[in-house]
């Protein structure tokens, strides 16, 4: 049987076969697809409103080889980014950064700057609601872990302790992000348990 797109439907299987079959829909795509794509999901089922930040970005030098075809040859970032995702859930303010990982023991620190630790901190002083979002990409698990555990790990680095973040302070201090269809990192679902 062909679909109206004109695809072939794919052969049948038995549903004791496709439960042997591990999900592997999202291989391949990157933490930052996943969470726009979830971020699409929420707002179209009407549950949050969290859109990415544009990153500044000053255009210096364009080629135009073609009409129709510009090319940016030399740009510069305006300023310096702040965090990755910010919007509204439930009334609340929230802003997160997402970072991917391919280290299998732990997350290197260098990958967050200090103005972004700052503005969490901001934030959060005005009682909005601030995580980070690790995905250790080949281990296929993906984790919340709020701001605040993230400052005091951040404190120790600066005082000579550890510039990473250890996985498994990921599986004892922060919550692995159920992987979903629609909303393939669906944080929040931890929001809900966690925090509002």
């Amino acid at each position: 049987m062909n679909y109206p797109n004109g695809k072939k439907r794919a052969a049948y299987q038995s549903k004791q076969t496709r439960s042997l079959q591990p999900e592997f829909s999202n291989r391949g795509m990157s933490l930052e697809e996943d969470i726009n794509q979830t971020n699409e999901a929420y707002l179209a089922a009407g549950k949050a409103v969290i859109h990415k930040k544009p990153t500044p970005v000053q255009i210096v030098k364009v080629d135009y080889p073609k009409r129709s075809a510009a090319v940016i040859k030399e740009a510069y970032f305006r300023q310096a980014s702040t965090t990755d995702y910010n919007g509204v859930y439930k009334g609340t303010y929230v802003d997160f950064e997402a970072k991917e990982t391919k280290n299998k023991t732990s997350f290197p620190l260098s990958n967050i700057h200090e103005h972004q630790i700052e503005h969490m901190k901001q934030v959060m002083q005005q009682n909005g609601l601030c995580f980070m979002i690790v995905r250790f990409s080949t281990l296929g698990e993906t984790f919340f872990l709020h701001a605040e555990k993230l400052f005091s790990i951040w404190d120790r680095q600066t005082k000579g302790g550890r510039k990473s973040i250890p996985y498994e302070v990921f599986k004892e201090e922060g919550i692995l992000i159920p992987f979903r269809y629609h909303a393939r990192v669906d944080y929040l679902s931890v929001l809900d348990d966690y925090h509002l």
